[in-house]
């Protein structure tokens, strides 16, 4: 039990209740205070609001299948409006110390995995499908079936793959790793740099960044990764002033001409609900779907119940209290998300920052949430930040997430091939969707080889004849005839 647990417990730790908005949000009842309340929502916004740089810069540096890009000023506003409005809904439905923004991972599968198959539209539409399938699977009372259905290693498994994903990803846009060009008829795909060695000043940008953002998290610093990338932004504006630099990629930092903006709701409501499945074909439409709704559920899941125990919020038989309407309220944000543009939203681990800081109510909500909305009038500072400023946030989340991978069970066979499988293929196809595949089919076949295929649920079974189908697909397709 931690020590925030131990002080929460103890008896006559909560003076009664002072007034209508204490009593609704149960401030003193959990031993809380309105101060302690407003200090764990700014905090809990300042060590996530990098997500106001992160998603746009993941959304927006990807292409849809007709080789459209999504504006990053819209991208900003539909990040901050989705978070800010979820959030607050949190706060005063759920009553968790709970911030809810687009989710790191989910992002990722959001624009390199349906993007490149279909329009902006059609995989938002999927995302407002994925949303209200998790909303359908929380009223029926089908996520106790969903979560035994997979082994919990191999739920780690597909956050430490996703992990991976996210790094490499970060490695990429940086300029620290590149392709190698084909032309070169060598066997090593990617390399260090442009030309095998490092060489430019974003680069280097870059490095000081990573550098800079593991010295923080290694002390524990709150708002590391936040501090990290606006220190290495005014770094990278003072660089571009001085220095003769011939490209930053997609974004330049430069000053803009004004830091305050009206918010551009452009891409808030641009989704087509069933497009997808016209673009990429109703099999690969419901995978996709499936593996947004695999890392948005169980990420949520793990989330709600940590920062939960943390907060000293569980009950005595180690749940938490009204889960299935927070369930509902994560889904509601996967639909937002959608309908906003801004890829699924999901609760956000970093809401642990806030908890360090005295929040036990939803009323941080109200603060984190407020502070979200302010965002919306920000956008032209926010979109001077380069990918070198911000991409050692994507090895740091890459890092955390891949802490998980502890809990793996590396002497059981029948668990680790599976879990090592999902975790290695995700960034070596560079496809989340694959190395959730790998996964599936190899957890049933070595359980059936070594004669326990009954303690597989029939819904993994399922699953894994889907994931089948969608790598055989194209024998399959040649078969029938398709091609």
């Amino acid at each position: 039990m931690s020590e925030t647990q131990k002080v929460d417990q103890r008896p006559g730790a909560a003076p009664p209740a002072g007034n209508s908005v204490d009593r609704y949000f149960r401030i003193s009842e959990r031993g809380s205070t309105f101060g302690r309340e407003i200090r764990g929502g700014f905090a809990t916004f300042f060590t996530m609001a990098y997500i106001l740089v992160l998603n746009p810069i993941i959304l927006g540096s990807a292409k849809d299948k007709f080789g459209h890009s999504l504006d990053t000023g819209q991208l900003v506003t539909a990040t901050a409006l989705v978070a800010c409005v979820m959030t607050i809904i949190m706060g005063v439905g759920g009553n968790l110390p709970l911030a809810i923004a687009a989710g790191l991972g989910l992002n990722a599968v959001v624009a390199f995995q349906l993007a490149p198959l279909m329009s902006w539209a059609d995989a938002m539409g999927l995302v407002v499908l994925e949303g209200l399938v998790i909303c359908l699977l929380v009223l029926t009372g089908l996520r106790e079936a969903i979560m035994n259905a997979i082994p919990q290693q191999l739920k780690q498994a597909i956050g430490v793959g996703i992990g991976l994903f996210i790094a490499f990803i970060g490695f990429v846009d940086a300029g620290f790793v590149s392709r190698i060009p084909d032309a070169a008829h060598t066997t090593v795909p990617v390399q260090l740099g442009a030309v095998g060695r490092l060489t430019g000043w974003p680069v280097l940008v870059f490095c000081v960044g990573v550098l800079l953002t593991i010295a923080l998290l290694a002390r524990k610093v709150k708002g590391a990764i936040l501090i990290s990338i606006v220190t290495m932004t005014v770094v990278a504006i003072v660089i571009d002033a001085v220095a003769d630099v011939t490209s930053w990629g997609l974004t330049t930092p430069k000053l803009p001409d004004k830091v305050v903006a009206a918010p551009d709701f452009g891409l808030v409501g641009h989704f087509s609900l069933f497009g997808g499945f016209a673009k990429a074909g109703v099999l690969t439409a419901v995978l996709l779907v499936f593996t947004l709704i695999l890392s948005d559920f169980f990420d949520a899941m793990g989330t709600i119940v940590g920062i939960s125990a943390e907060a000293g919020l569980l009950d005595e038989k180690g749940q938490v209290p009204g889960i299935g309407r927070v369930l509902f309220i994560d889904g509601a944000a996967a639909v937002a998300g959608g309908v906003g543009s801004a890829s699924s939203n999901t609760a956000y681990i970093e809401s642990a920052a806030g908890v360090g800081e005295g929040a036990r109510t939803g009323f941080a909500n109200l603060v984190t949430g407020g502070l979200f909305g302010l965002a919306l009038f920000l956008t032209p500072l926010l979109t001077i930040v380069p990918l070198q400023a911000a991409a050692p946030a994507l090895i740091a989340v890459g890092f955390l997430m891949m802490t998980h991978v502890k809990h793996i069970d590396w002497d059981r066979y029948e668990i680790a091939i599976p879990a090592f499988l999902t975790i290695a293929a995700m960034p070596f196809t560079y496809s989340i969707t694959d190395g959730i595949g790998a996964g599936f089919v190899s957890y049933v076949l070595i359980k059936t080889v070594l004669g326990k295929a009954r303690e597989v649920n029939w819904l993994l079974w399922g699953v894994s004849a889907l994931f089948l189908l969608y790598f055989a697909i194209d024998p399959v397709e040649q078969v029938l005839g398709v091609k």
